[in-house]
């Protein structure tokens, strides 16, 4: 009789030979099989055909396998089909599940009930819409696997403690779920800090979160205080920085150096302004054009010459009015600024630039049928200290209620 030692030692030789004939069969196909020393594989060469196969199925090739060949570990029938099934069930298209497990394989390994459902009802707790689970998983999908008291619950809780609207956390992370990775320690609270410290109410900051998260995105040190460096350095007083950011704050993540060079040049050259004068107080007229459209920043210069060789050619308007509305860069030139100066001409309107292409197609038959020109309100204005001044003398402060903060911001910023 054989002992059992016997045994022992002749089922190891026999997993040995069947772990060296898998690996050939796996280096036949062109996948590296070296990480897979210390794990558990299948008995038989057939059944790891199987996982390659299905695999292959989804459409991943031997490079995606390659760059991470632990997926080979899974069950076809105990891990990749539940979760499969489980990811189709909460949104994300079977044609995409492919890419999916190419962008995060490591899910392939997760419980559906342990891991996964409990991120998706977080997910769900935070007012994120259930047709939107899936779009945010594959714009996030490293998000299965966060651990539900950690990073993810930490960055709500100080978002809504600095005046964000809790029902606006699910919008937020539909358009942006990346800021549920990040610690609030080292990447959220330094730069709200930052941007409280130029001036802006954190109300304010918090209704700018609401409406852009992808703000939290910017990097502080490489590329909003050096932003912020850039516009001072050309010009825009501290003082306007505040109004500046709130009705553009896309102007902190901007490659700014290299744009307001450009920015530059146009202005000192095409409009005949001093070049020394684009890094002049803001009282200089293009430094408090950029403060007016801070979009300017963000155009192409090939455009801005175009719109600006129709005014001049064909429109014929002194400078001074693109100064006081430097909008009109803003608008398309072919699809707006040409069909509705023409239309203008031809009826021999008297019009201000802002009058003529700061309304809605159907405004603007409704002033063509009227064949007048109707009086142009101020619009409201930010002021350095947390105060928002609107006409008519109308203060409204940091402290004000929620709901009226919120609807001033919609009336102050409008982009």
């Amino acid at each position: 009789m054989p002992s059992v030692t016997w045994g022992v030692i002749q089922g190891r030789k026999e997993k040995l030979v069947s772990r060296v004939i898998i690996f050939d069969y796996l280096k036949g196909l062109g996948i590296i099989p070296d990480e897979l020393g210390d794990l558990e594989l299948p008995s038989t060469v057939e059944v790891m055909r199987e996982r390659v196969e299905f695999l292959q199925k989804l459409g991943l090739t031997t490079d995606d396998i390659n760059e991470y060949p632990l997926m080979l570990g899974c069950s076809v029938r105990k891990n990749m089909i539940p979760v499969l099934g489980y990811l189709e069930k909460i949104g994300i298209p079977r044609s995409k599940l492919g890419e999916f497990i190419k962008s995060y394989p490591q899910v392939l390994h997760a419980s559906v009930i342990v891991e996964l459902a409990p991120v998706v009802k977080l997910l769900r707790g935070l007012d994120v819409e259930r047709q939107d689970i899936g779009f945010v998983l594959q714009k996030y999908p490293e998000l299965l696997g966060f651990k539900l008291e950690g990073t993810m619950s930490t960055s709500v809780a100080y978002l809504v403690s600095i005046g964000v609207n809790p029902r606006d956390i699910g919008p937020m992370v539909t358009q942006y779920p990346y800021f549920l990775g990040m610690r609030v320690g080292t990447m959220i609270k330094p730069l709200i800090d930052y941007l409280v410290s130029l001036g802006l109410p954190t109300k304010i900051v918090a209704r700018m979160l609401e409406k852009r998260p992808y703000l939290l995105g910017y990097d502080l040190e490489e590329s909003v205080k050096p932003n912020v460096d850039c516009l001072i350095s050309f010009g825009i007083g501290k003082e306007s920085l505040p109004s500046l950011i709130a009705q553009y704050p896309q102007i902190l993540g901007l490659p700014l150096k290299a744009k307001l060079s450009s920015q530059q040049y146009f202005f000192s050259l095409k409009l005949k302004i001093d070049p020394d004068g684009f890094a002049a107080i803001p009282s200089h007229d293009v430094a408090n054009m950029v403060i007016k459209c801070p979009q300017l920043l963000a155009l192409r210069v090939e455009l801005m010459k175009n719109s600006y060789y129709f005014f001049k050619s064909e429109m014929g308007r002194p400078i001074k009015e693109l100064v006081e509305f430097p909008e009109y860069f803003t608008y398309s030139l072919e699809s707006r600024i040409k069909p509705r100066y023409q239309r203008l001409k031809s009826k021999g309107i008297r019009y201000s630039l802002n009058w003529m292409l700061n309304c809605s197609d159907q405004r603007f038959e409704e002033r063509l049928q009227g064949n007048y020109i109707e009086t142009e309100s101020i619009g409201p204005s930010f002021c350095m200290g947390g105060k928002l001044e609107l006409p008519g003398n109308e203060i409204v402060s940091d402290e004000e209620e929620e709901s009226d903060d919120e609807v001033l911001y919609r009336r102050t910023v409008t982009l």
